[in-house]
């Protein structure tokens, strides 16, 4: 495990426990959306019908996330999501139900806490057709071709080889298949200092890469009809750049590329 990936598990496996071990799961933890206190108010929890939540008996504050990726998936009664870097799993359950009856909704987190965490809350809610997983987004414990829409939310910014991850998510989607995500992606060069700390890292602001490299990774990947909208940009001093969360689209083609 590289470094990188200890402080990242350190950290969510950290706020896995403290929301655990909270007397009521939903309510709030001391932590800033996205892991920083300027994103506080740019997306993160936001977009959640309030009934759906109800429903599950959780808040937004059940996500550490800057988007809600399962409303850009247009998800539809009968298909398999992925979500990749679940978390506490407020995604997963949402994606549960909208995909029912018929579908099935998985997550995957590399952190134990936060899979034990999302499955305590699946329990609460009731929902049958959700299965979490412990791995990681570079080697996804699924079949080739077995997922109908890949989303993630907030995550693949942590990765610290995310071509691997966007090729993976190619590998799992059926042809035809969509990606949908919520993310952070860097506007202006974040000073070099920034890209080699391990707390920012962590906190969602140092593996930011820029839209065009996004794309192209998608492009690489096989992916085709990629659409990029920023919706919030921040910068933090300390961070000598800009920072936005962006949603994110793409869609695997249903017939391969010639050659392919």
């Amino acid at each position: 495990m590289s470094a990188v990936q200890e402080a990242i598990r350190r950290r969510y496996g950290q706020w896995a426990r403290a929301r655990a071990s909270a007397a009521d799961a939903s309510a709030p933890v001391n932590d800033g959306c996205c892991g920083a206190p300027d994103l506080a108010n740019s997306g993160c929890g936001c977009g959640y019908p309030a009934a759906e939540l109800t429903a599950l008996g959780l808040t937004p504050a059940a996500s550490l996330g800057c988007g809600n990726p399962t409303l850009l998936a247009d998800l539809r009664p009968g298909e398999v999501v992925l979500d990749l870097g679940s978390g506490g799993g407020l995604d997963v359950l949402l994606s549960a139900r909208r995909v029912s009856p018929g579908g099935h909704a998985y997550g995957l987190d590399a952190t134990a806490e936060m899979v034990a965490l999302a499955e305590g809350h699946r329990a609460r809610a009731g929902i049958a057709n959700a299965t979490f997983l412990q791995g990681t987004m570079e080697a996804i414990p699924l079949a080739d071709a077995s997922v109908d829409v890949v989303i993630s939310n907030c995550v693949i910014n942590l990765a610290e080889d995310k071509a691997t991850v966007i090729r993976e998510a190619y590998r799992v989607l059926r042809p035809g298949g969509r990606l949908a995500i919520s993310d952070l992606v860097e506007l202006e060069p974040l000073a070099p200092a920034v890209k080699r700390n391990l707390d920012a890292w962590a906190g969602w602001v140092a593996g930011t890469i820029p839209v065009q490299t996004y794309t192209g990774m998608l492009r690489e990947a096989g992916f085709t009809d990629s659409q990029v909208e920023v919706r919030e940009a921040v910068g933090p001093a300390d961070h000598g750049g800009r920072i936005g969360s962006a949603s994110i689209r793409a869609r695997k083609p249903k017939e391969p590329a010639p050659g392919g």
